[in-house]
């Protein structure tokens, strides 16, 4: 448990320089891409288990490209992490809050929801399916 707690609430940069604060989201850059990257192959198995479901169409056909572009852009979108950190530390100094350990767990946890949004969607892709089937079962 404490890894975990470790991992989720970690010490902020000790120095509040631009190349400490990059090296302190740096190093939890790994991290971060194993939850979403976990959790997209949540996503897409329990996809690919509800396309089996009658009456569902039978397989489930991974778009690859938007994988690669989506862990693309939830990296680029990390990024901004560090780059929000360092610009409040040159702006206000010493008086910057030290948001780094704040910002990157609002930042996984809005990465893990939205990563488990296709699930909702094929949910609703696949009662709608069955709303069509059982009502021309209905005439």
């Amino acid at each position: 448990m404490s890894a975990l707690a470790d991992a989720l609430f970690p010490l902020p940069a000790q120095r509040r320089t631009p190349l400490a604060i990059l090296r302190w989201w740096e190093a939890r850059r790994p991290l971060y891409n194993a939850v979403v990257g976990v959790t997209g192959l949540i996503s897409i198995g329990t996809l690919e288990v509800l396309a089996w479901i009658p009456p569902g169409p039978g397989h489930f056909e991974v778009p690859w490209l938007g994988v690669l572009v989506y862990a693309t852009l939830a990296n680029c979108c990390y990024s901004f992490g560090w780059v929000l950190e360092t610009g409040m530390q040159k702006l206000w100094n010493d008086e910057a809050p030290r948001v780094g350990p704040a910002l990157f767990r609002q930042g996984l946890a809005f990465s893990v929801g939205l990563t488990l949004l296709p699930i909702l969607i094929g949910w609703i892709g696949w009662l709608g399916i069955a709303f069509d089937a059982v009502r021309g079962w209905f005439g």
